[in-house]
């Protein structure tokens, strides 16, 4: 027995339908979402990198 005997034609449909469609989606946009959140993916340094960028930008007199 074989994963397509559990499933209904029409459950299969919908999954070549979704499958299709997301295959289209990444043909015209491009991979624009990755698989998984950067929360997903744990910590980097690229958050902290960001606030000091953002911290040397603020002037002088609005320290």
């Amino acid at each position: 027995m074989n994963a397509s005997d559990s499933t209904s034609p029409e459950e299969r449909e919908a999954a070549r339908r979704k499958a299709a469609e997301a295959a289209r989606l990444a043909r015209i946009f491009g991979d624009v979402l990755p698989e998984t959140t950067a929360d997903e993916r744990g910590g980097g340094s690229r958050g902290s990198d960001d606030d000091e960028w953002l911290r040397s930008q603020i002037p002088p007199h609005h320290g």
